[in-house]
């Protein structure tokens, strides 16, 4: 249940967040949604036409919460460069941990479920996503003087990302963390790796 002193529209995203995590998009129903928000219909629609403009809503504020919520931990605990992506990274090992592997991300679950057609959904899931990798962009700049030149450093930020959804999605299928724990071991190699060869490079 949302929290007793937020207002109405923000108990309805908070409901709406946490319920198409759990639930999915699909999986909530309308009826769903407002008995875990404690509102009604009229109140729903005096905010939001659609249950499909909440989900916008939610969706801007995980852009939003991004930095604060998932980054800025992660940086403030670590001051390498290399160190903070797996800072990151750990946030999510924590999370499958807490949720007992049942953990999803849920940008990654309603980026499969939401129909192809919805591009303002998609836009804005693209939109999270691309912040994600800006934010680990960040940090390869920072030691891009270590890395082989020419590296990409988008693509490999983009890397970093697909490794980690899939991690986690593996986590939750297996109902372990050693999947995401494996990959996360590979990718510490694969850093291993480019990282001495920038050390020959001329």
């Amino acid at each position: 249940m949302p929290e007793a002193t937020l207002s109405t529209r923000d108990r309805l995203i908070h409901s709406a967040r946490y319920l198409f995590w759990e639930r999915g998009f699909a999986g909530t129903s309308m009826a769903e949604l407002l008995a875990n928000a404690e509102v009604n219909s009229g109140s729903f629609y005096h905010f939001f036409d659609s249950k499909e403009a909440l989900l916008r809503e939610v969706l801007d504020g995980y852009l939003r919460l991004l930095r604060p919520i998932v980054i800025e931990p992660a940086f403030a605990a670590v001051e390498e460069p290399l160190g903070r992506i797996f800072a990151i990274l750990a946030g999510y090992r924590e999370r499958i941990l807490a949720t007992d592997c049942r953990y999803g991300c849920p940008l990654g679950r309603l980026a499969l479920e939401i129909d192809p057609e919805n591009a303002p959904a998609h836009a804005l899931i693209a939109q999270n996503f691309r912040s994600w990798i800006g934010c680990v962009c960040e940090c390869l700049k920072a030691m891009k003087d270590k890395l082989p030149p020419g590296t990409d450093l988008d693509a490999l930020a983009t890397y970093v990302l697909a490794l980690m959804e899939g991690g986690v999605m593996l986590s939750r299928s297996y109902r372990s963390v050693e999947p995401f724990d494996r990959s996360i071991a590979q990718l510490r190699e694969h850093f291993r790796l480019l990282l001495q060869a920038g050390t020959k490079s001329p």
